[in-house]
């Protein structure tokens, strides 16, 4: 029989094949390699996109904050004219009372009833004066109360005494100045 070595014919196979293999392991590692370079630029893109709104949104938190700021502002000083407002429209109102506590004074007053002083402390005015007799402070204060422009009136001190042989009543009366607006409100919420 005759001998054929097959050897050197296996060993070219064997070195073929492990080439063969080294190839497709470095093609496999190239192909790897470009995905993960590919995987990781597309990871990098989405966080610069990410990033790039990031800051765009802090620009805008930014600005809003500034807007509100400003908003904070005008509406503070919103509420100092109103409240200047206010003041003023109060003042305006109060500037006319002082003409009807005088009329008003003068036209409640009965005969035989004069004042001496007069004391304003707020809304609250104290008046101090001469009657010919109680029943006189009585009806005054009956006048006071039907007026508009006063309530509660209060007796706080009433003395009788004679002066150039007649009886006179010295007294000092408490009542509050209103308006009539003020008494509108109070009747409507009765």
């Amino acid at each position: 029989m005759a001998h054929i070595n097959l050897l050197p014919w296996r060993e070219a196979r064997r070195q073929e094949r492990q080439r063969h293999f080294m190839v497709t392991l470095g093609l496999a590692a190239v192909l790897t390699i470009g995905i993960i370079y590919w995987a990781h630029s597309l990871v990098q893109g989405a966080i610069n996109y990410q990033n790039q709104r990031n800051h765009l949104l802090h620009q805008q938190i930014t600005m809003m904050d500034k807007q509100i700021a400003k908003i904070r502002n005008l509406q503070q000083t919103k509420q100092q004219l109103l409240a200047r407002m206010k003041i003023i429209e109060q003042l305006q109102q109060k500037r006319s009372d002082v003409v009807h506590l005088f009329d008003q004074l003068v036209a409640t007053i009965p005969d035989g009833v004069y004042l001496n002083s007069l004391h304003q402390n707020d809304d609250e005015i104290t008046l101090k004066g001469v009657a010919e007799s109680n029943a006189r402070v009585s009806t005054y204060m009956k006048q006071l109360d039907a007026s508009p422009w006063f309530s509660d009136p209060q007796l706080t001190v009433i003395e009788t005494k004679t002066e150039k042989g007649n009886r006179v009543s010295d007294f000092t009366l408490r009542i509050k100045q209103t308006s009539p607006e003020s008494a509108k409100k109070k009747t409507s919420k009765s």
